[in-house]
């Protein structure tokens, strides 16, 4: 019995009789193979008639549908972790010299002879509009200098240590980068503004540190963006683009005391940031300054 399995067993595999490979002959082999090479030749040629019809309706330098966003997010520099709290020591250089280093590093592309070679002087307080042609594309798009130096006492060029030295610490804040977005209306320009943080201390409790936050100096003057950076063509149409910055300069700020910050961006245009989201118009972070 075992033998008579063995013999279907090898009879299945290849028949000599009819010339059988599993079940089937030379040419039912063929025609099934001819069938799935024809197939999968189908399908590989719709799947890249598909592609270069998709890719025909992209735009290389900006993308061809977008959710614009309604309220551009904020940050600040320097960032030390994700839970946007700067503390440190007066007393202690190690603790506020990588918050200057990291300032540093930060604004060296914005360095006056850096914006010199690779952008343009704009006429400020209007719009920097560079329209296409119809099908032509203006491209590369022109960006408008940012110097260094407009940050002022902000800057690290008179004071290298962006006053973390002596308790007037800088704070670098930027908005996201928002293809076509134009912040503002009638020529006004937003701006920042910084106070006391509203937070939760109990149940029903809440607090503010208003009077720990001191007088504060904006970097432009009044912490305005000014209208000639926008609009935001893209990374590829506009590859030299600065980003506007405004610095905030605490010159009294109470020490050896958490104070708890929020910078808010207005706009005429720009609606007000939903609570759910912190970092939509707004950021939000600890300052602590120890002094012994």
């Amino acid at each position: 019995m075992a033998k008579d399995g063995d013999n279907s067993w090898k009879e299945y595999v290849w028949n000599p009789r009819t010339r059988e490979f599993l079940g089937r002959t030379a040419s039912s082999w063929g025609l099934i193979l001819l069938f799935y090479l024809v197939f999968y030749i189908f399908l590989a040629g719709m799947f890249t008639l598909t592609m270069y019809v998709m890719l025909q309706t992209l735009d290389d330098h900006k993308p061809t549908w977008q959710d614009r966003l309604s309220t551009p997010g904020m940050v600040i520099r320097p960032k030390a972790d994700e839970t946007y709290e700067i503390v440190y020591n007066i007393q202690k250089t190690e603790s506020w010299d990588l918050y200057a280093q990291a300032l540093d590093n930060f604004l060296s592309p914005y360095n006056n002879t850096i914006q010199a070679e690779k952008n343009n002087e704009c006429k400020p307080d209007q719009y920097f509009e560079q329209a296409d042609s119809g099908e032509v594309k203006n491209n590369p798009k022109r960006s408008c200098q940012f110097n260094r130096t407009i940050l002022e006492d902000c800057s690290g060029v008179n004071d290298r240590y962006y006053g973390y030295q002596d308790g007037r610490p800088c704070i670098i804040i930027k908005l996201n980068r928002v293809i076509g977005m134009l912040p503002g209306k009638d020529g006004q320009a937003p701006f920042v503004t910084c106070g006391a943080k509203r937070y939760k201390i109990g149940k029903d409790e809440w607090r503010e540190d208003s009077e720990k936050i001191g007088e504060l100096l904006y970097f432009p003057p009044n912490g305005t963006f000014n209208l000639m950076y926008y609009p935001y063509y893209g990374k590829k149409a506009q590859v030299n683009y600065s980003q506007p910055l405004v610095a905030v300069k605490f010159l009294n700020i109470t020490t050896n005391e958490d104070v708890n910050i929020e910078c808010r961006i207005n706009a005429n245009n720009i609606p007000i940031g939903s609570e759910r989201d912190k970092f939509a118009g707004r950021v939000s972070f600890k300052l602590r300054i120890n002094t012994i």
